[in-house]
């Protein structure tokens, strides 16, 4: 069967649509404008959530992500995360650097930003930093960590701090302040190096660096000697949190029972040293009647031996002893008591 094109079929086999033309598509221009703006919005918000820094790490697993700076930072979009084996071409902050970063190397993090090692400080000798790094490895100068981790520790610094630490060197502390602004720690850090970071900021290469971190170290030596000598010559003034001892009667007693607690315990009264203080009238001491003193005994001596002596002074014992005397007339005593008594 051959078909024509009067038959109503295509070239391909469909039949052609005769009848009254269909409606068309409805198009909702207003939505379309509000789905175009809502777009645009989000996309403008988004833009405006973009942090002005560039902001890398290599993760290498090392710490809690419950408290790990750098984990946080990539969640809130504010630092992108680096495959080991990844090279970065902006100013990489790591241990193993061989130059101190300073304003010389804006250029550069401006252009590519700033990266760090994500990685604890107890496994550093695990990392291959072969594998790390890039060709702008900078060390930092001498800071002091505020992290809930290393607080009040040099050298000691997280992802967040190194990262702060370097925009703010390398003039920038609205960036340090931006980086730092999720975290507790982070105005806190800037308050304790802010002498510090403003002295490094307003250096022009890494040997104004490392001579202003001489400086402040050989100024912290000094200090810490001088200090060193006051406590040894005065250390209660050195413990600013000791309290001031209080002056009373109570220190005046104190001080004679040190003076004269070698005079005996005759001037004591319940354990109480009264100095040279007039004594206290005599009260009645009660007796222990299972005691027995020395005065107690030599009144019992004596009293046994007058008992002693009317013992021996009564009758039997003079009878016995007058058994068979003789009268100095030659007259048997014994015999002339006889005779009387017959």
């Amino acid at each position: 069967m051959v078909r024509h094109k009067k038959d109503n079929f295509s070239s391909r086999g469909r039949r052609l649509h005769s009848g009254p033309p269909r409606n068309p598509r409805r198009q909702d221009n207003n939505n379309d404008g509000e789905a175009d703006g809502a777009d645009g919005q989000a996309a403008s918000t988004s833009g405006s959530r973009r942090p002005a820094f560039k902001a890398a790490c290599w993760d290498l697993g090392h710490c809690d992500p419950k408290r790990c700076s750098g984990k946080k930072l990539m969640k809130l979009g504010l630092m992108r995360d680096l495959h080991v084996g990844q090279r970065h071409p902006g100013v990489i902050i790591t241990p193993n650097g061989k130059h101190t970063i300073s304003p010389a190397d804006t250029p550069l993090l401006e252009q590519f930003g700033a990266a760090v090692v994500e990685c604890s400080w107890a496994r550093t000798q695990e990392i291959q930093w072969s594998k790390v790094g890039g060709k702008c490895e900078r060390l930092l100068p001498y800071l002091v960590a505020a992290n809930s981790v290393n607080y009040g520790k040099p050298l000691r610094l997280n992802c967040v701090e190194a990262l702060a630490a370097a925009f703010y060197i390398c003039g920038h502390p609205e960036w340090a302040e931006e980086i730092l602004a999720p975290f507790s720690y982070g105005k806190e850090f800037l308050e304790i190096n802010s002498t510090l970071l403003k002295k490094y900021a307003a250096c022009e290469d890494e040997e104004g660096i490392k001579r202003t971190e001489k400086e402040w170290m050989e100024r912290l030596d000094r200090e810490y000697k001088e200090s060193r000598v006051e406590g040894d010559s005065n250390e209660i003034w050195v413990n600013t949190n000791r309290r001031a001892p209080i002056e009373s009667d109570d220190d005046e007693d104190e001080d004679d029972d040190e003076n004269g607690s070698d005079e005996g315990e005759e001037g004591s009264v319940d354990g109480i040293y009264l100095g040279s203080k007039p004594q206290p009238l005599p009260q009645p001491v009660k007796k222990d009647p299972f005691d027995i003193s020395e005065s107690e005994e030599e009144d019992d001596d004596a009293e046994m031996e007058a008992i002693r002596r009317k013992i021996l002074a009564s009758k039997p014992f003079s009878a016995k002893e007058d058994a068979n005397p003789k009268r100095d007339d030659g007259v048997d005593k014994k015999k002339t008591t006889t005779t009387l008594t017959t």
